[in-house]
């Protein structure tokens, strides 16, 4: 507790604190898409964000603290994609089975210490071109919001070159404070329509089917592995924390068979929003910044309590506010990314190439472009390296 304390910066706070604001106002829309697919009441919509959220904070709480890591997890985003395509015809009950069969395949995989294993083999240009490619969408979302918004995206960019230049210690929480400014003033956003309300959880009876396994939860572990586990520890590992899968994915997935009874889909390791607690922005000192990652879980435990009015609090400011912030938070993890892609020469060309597969944003058999971009990547890394070896 001492060392917790000696530990605690106001930078790493905002950093978990954004890390949520931005998971709540981008991949929780895709939450909200499924739901009415499902054709769930507020109430069940409610109880799926509680679980979500709760998920995320008892997971990223315990890891951050047990590892000395910024471990930041969150609900699969492109699990939750999958759901927008499946429901009404797969009931909720069906997909709660789904859920728990997905977050035990994803246990064994992890405990086996497999997954490690798959991570070590990929080169670090690599690593790095498949995280660079992620977070370049979002770098480029923050100078498109200029199009729909451009009072708010310029006063926010203009605010983060200032605070840069005489604030880069606190940069991002005076950004977070002038945005909230700007939103009210220049974009009428109002909080008035924000009320304070306990969210109640509700119980929801598994079923489990052949169908609901094939469809749901085989894709779940397969989207789950390449679209979260593996940008999110390569995340951590490139920030240079030498911190294993096999307690992350542990874990996560024993956290995820109690939520998933109440709507909350499987619990994985963050990757966008892990950029954001890893970084200088977090602490200058890397030892500290696992402050981030217990804050991060501290503000989705708030959130999950708060469920209803979180999630009014956050759809209350505009879209461009939240697509600025992100951009502008994750410039610096987008440029350490492009340094260590291109940095090594014999992995150059094969990083590049994994870059731009998986900022291309491409979807090939159901696998996201962040699984694409290393497998093209890798496969061109070792054609190369092959070809100049010969050489």
């Amino acid at each position: 507790m001492s060392r917790f304390l000696k530990d605690l910066s106001l930078p790493a706070i905002v950093a978990g604190f954004l890390a949520v604001l931005v998971s709540y106002s981008g991949p929780l829309a895709i939450f909200f898409q499924a739901g009415a697919s499902a054709g769930i009441s507020t109430e069940m919509m409610t109880s799926w964000v509680w679980a979500i959220s709760m998920g995320a904070a008892i997971s990223g709480i315990i890891l951050s603290i047990w590892l000395k890591a910024p471990v930041v997890t969150a609900w699969s985003a492109p699990g939750t994609a999958l759901l927008v395509t499946l429901f009404p015809e797969l009931s909720l009950n069906e997909a709660i089975g789904a859920y728990i069969t997905a977050a035990i395949i994803i246990f064994i995989i992890g405990v086996s210490g497999t997954f490690d294993a798959f991570v070590r083999a990929i080169p670090k240009g690599i690593a790095a071109g498949m995280m660079a490619g992620i977070l370049f969408q979002f770098g480029v979302g923050a100078f498109t919001a200029i199009e729909t918004t451009p009072a708010l995206a310029i006063g926010m960019l203009v605010s983060y070159v200032v605070f840069r230049r005489f604030f880069p210690k606190y940069t991002l929480v005076l950004l977070l404070m002038a945005g909230v400014v700007l939103a009210v003033v220049l974009e009428n956003a109002s909080l008035a329509g924000v009320r304070w309300s306990m969210a109640v959880p509700h119980f929801i009876q598994p079923e489990w089917t052949i169908g609901s396994t094939l469809s749901l939860a085989i894709p779940l572990v397969l989207v789950s592995l390449t679209g979260q586990f593996l940008p999110g520890m390569a995340i951590i590992q490139g920030a240079g924390y030498d911190v294993k899968a096999k307690p992350i994915i542990g874990v996560t997935s024993l956290v995820s068979l109690p939520m998933a009874l109440f709507g909350g889909i499987t619990t994985v390791v963050a990757a966008i929003t892990a950029a954001i607690c890893t970084s200088k922005d977090a602490h200058e000192d890397p030892d500290r910044r696992y402050i981030a990652g217990v804050f991060n879980g501290v503000f989705y435990l708030i959130g999950g309590l708060f469920a209803g009015t979180i999630v009014s609090l956050f759809t209350a400011l505009p879209a461009a506010f939240i697509a600025v912030l992100a951009g502008l938070a994750l410039l610096g993890a987008i440029g350490g990314n492009l340094a260590a892609a291109l940095e090594d020469v014999s992995h150059r060309e094969a990083a590049l190439i994994t870059f731009i597969v998986t900022a291309s944003g491409m979807s090939l058999f159901g696998l996201s472009s962040a699984f694409w971009g290393v497998v093209i990547g890798y496969v061109s890394y070792l054609v190369l390296n092959g070809s100049v070896n010969k050489k």
